[in-house]
């Protein structure tokens, strides 16, 4: 099947069920901007949040949030949030630690698109995608710019393939 034929197959399975995790240390659910953005975009677009998490950037939580959400309802599992290179972005390595296949290209096409707007700056993300328990796993920086970004340029127009691909 062609690339189209799939598209076209996995628009007939319906609305999506998503999970979002923002990871961060000083938002709360009252000021977590890239949920709120998620939350429209994705109800807009027919699919559904099944479940919403806000955690800190510690690798255990990231890791046992992941292993949850996996084991639920959530066919896509969106973080943002901890994929820099300080001491306290943990997500990257919490999260490569547990995919079972990789989509490199999600985390080279975000930073090619993510140089247009930032620069050079761009090589310090660590966005990253792959499956975990047939779970779709996808994780931005967690810059409003970023998840935006990452939504309307790759995760949007690929959603409903991403979560028939692990179904198929």
């Amino acid at each position: 099947m062609s690339s189209r034929e799939h598209k076209a197959a996995a628009a007939q399975q319906g609305p999506v069920a998503i999970a979002l995790v923002t990871v961060s240390d000083s938002r709360t659910p009252d000021t977590d901007q890239n949920a709120t953005y998620l939350r429209e975009q994705i109800t807009a677009a027919g699919h559904r949040i099944v479940d919403y998490r806000l955690i800190k950037d510690e690798a255990e939580q990231v890791a046992a949030v992941l292993d949850e959400l996996a084991t639920g309802e959530a066919r896509i599992v969106l973080f943002n949030g901890g994929t820099g290179i300080s001491p306290r972005d943990r997500t990257y390595d919490a999260l490569s630690r547990k995919l079972e296949k990789t989509l490199p290209g999600f985390g080279e096409l975000f930073r090619m698109l993510s140089y247009e707007q930032v620069g050079a700056a761009a090589m310090l993300s660590r966005a990253t995608a792959g499956v975990y328990r047939n779970t779709v796993v996808i994780s931005t920086p967690g810059s409003p710019a970023a998840v935006q970004l990452a939504w309307e340029k790759l995760i949007a127009p690929e959603l409903q393939h991403l979560a028939w691909e692990v179904i198929r």
